[in-house]
């Protein structure tokens, strides 16, 4: 066999073993070291094994991960959600599905000091869905509304999968936040869009809210929006003006939401504990799949497995962006099946060289590879988001959410398509600090 059919071999083994629910990061490790092994030698795959995870663990730019998970948490646990969601709330909570589209904003404004799918959907599921019950909305259209709007907690920068993309692909931290705010905000309005013609065309789904006063709108925006405005300036105006890199970042952002929380009283000595430990829980998890991952990248890499892949791929009669629906339904499938963190780990290594090769901008690709594991967390079977608004809920059945979130997909594919004909608007922002 050559090293390349034992790359193969590796990638159908993992997933034999995935689908047996075996956990990601060991069944990484353990086929990329005794991948390593059978094609150098123990001795060499002790060494390299060794090297990549403490190499891994002592990197400087994975500080970056725990600190912005810490900025997620204090501003879970010191309330800043629920003034953030009561200021959409007074804005748009009049018209027709206003309670959705506000929650909408609302994940879209946590997602600015969050940077996770998963505690976005968490959070905002929390806050929104007693309010949408309260005013008689459909349990299937509240619970999917909120369970794709969590996508957008990875969209906005701060992004943990941009950050894991960045340090796969050796591509700018800084860059990819800047890249991810346009389509954030894209994806924002069209998920709003969405949500309104739902309504609009069956009222029961979304009755409108009670009309606020203007005054009223202004003093929620004030209390509730000011604060994730100046966290958010604090954050990306500084990678944008270039004071400090994203490890800094995090650093300032975490230190800000902090200060917030202080400042407002809202924080108190129990949530500064529990937000300590779930952030030490979450960061750990996260550290040790990207070292487990990295180990299989390495044995990958001496396979010669995603060069040759991509040299075959370029060879094709077809066009690249034919290429790049194939690799997206690739990433709609498996996401229907593994962790969003996890796959672009897994699936980076391979299809990075390969988008490279056909010309595409590592940049721009690693925010449709975030949009279309955006598509994997809404998605039966596994979908998280699901699951976790689900277990917040506790009254609405799985399938019943997963039967609401088809329009909310379409509009993923909508976001999609747009950023292919027009990546401009991916680059706008990145091109402007070059």
């Amino acid at each position: 066999m050559t090293p390349i059919h034992i790359g193969l071999i590796s990638i159908v083994v993992i997933f034999v073993l995935l689908f047996a629910r075996m956990p990601v990061a060991y069944v990484m490790l353990v086929v990329g070291m005794t991948g390593y092994a059978y094609i150098t030698n123990p001795t060499a795959m002790l060494s390299i094994s060794v090297q990549t995870m403490y190499n891994t663990f002592a990197s400087y730019s994975l500080i970056v991960v725990p600190l912005f998970v810490w900025m997620g948490y204090i501003a879970f646990h010191s309330g800043l959600s629920s003034r953030i969601y009561e200021a959409a709330y007074k804005v748009v909570g009049s018209v027709n599905g206003g309670l959705a589209i506000a929650t909408i904003g609302a994940c879209a404004a946590f997602g600015a000091i969050c940077g996770s799918t998963t505690a976005t959907a968490a959070t905002m599921g929390a806050v929104s869905l007693p309010e949408m019950r309260k005013y008689k909305y459909d349990d299937s259209f509240a619970t999917a509304t909120v369970a794709s709007a969590a996508i957008l907690g990875v969209m906005i920068p701060p992004s943990v999968i941009f950050i894991l993309y960045g340090i796969a692909t050796g591509q700018s931290i800084a860059k990819l936040f800047l890249a991810g705010i346009l389509p954030g905000v894209l994806l924002m309005v069209l998920f709003m869009l969405v949500a309104y013609f739902q309504a609009s065309r069956n009222i029961t789904l979304g009755p409108p809210g009670l009309k606020v006063p203007w005054e009223e709108k202004l003093k929620a925006v004030l209390k509730g929006g000011v604060e994730v405005i100046l966290i958010f300036i604090a954050v990306i105006g500084g990678l944008f003006a270039g004071w400090f890199t994203p490890t800094e970042a995090g650093a300032v952002g975490a230190f800000a939401t902090l200060l917030v929380a202080v400042f407002r009283r809202s924080l108190s000595w129990k949530g500064f504990i529990a937000s300590l430990n779930d952030s030490v829980r979450i960061s750990a998890m996260i550290m040790f799949l990207v070292a487990a991952a990295s180990v299989y990248g390495r044995f990958l890499a001496i396979t010669g497995l995603p060069s040759g892949l991509a040299n075959w791929a370029a060879g094709l009669p077809l066009h690249p962006v034919i290429i790049l629906a194939f690799i997206l339904l690739i990433y709609l499938i498996l996401g229907c099946f593994i962790d969003a963190l996890a796959l672009i780990l897994l699936t980076v290594p391979i299809f990075y060289p390969l988008a490279v090769e056909l010309g595409f901008d590592p940049i721009w690709f690693g925010v449709i590879i975030v949009l279309a594991l955006g598509m994997g967390v809404i998605t039966p079977p596994v979908g998280a988001n699901v699951y976790v608004v689900a277990g917040v809920d506790g009254r609405t059945p799985v399938m019943t959410i997963f039967r609401g979130v088809w329009p909310y997909l379409l509009a993923i594919f909508a976001c999609i398509t747009i950023l292919t004909i027009f990546p401009q608007i991916v680059l706008f922002i990145p091109n402007i600090v070059n």
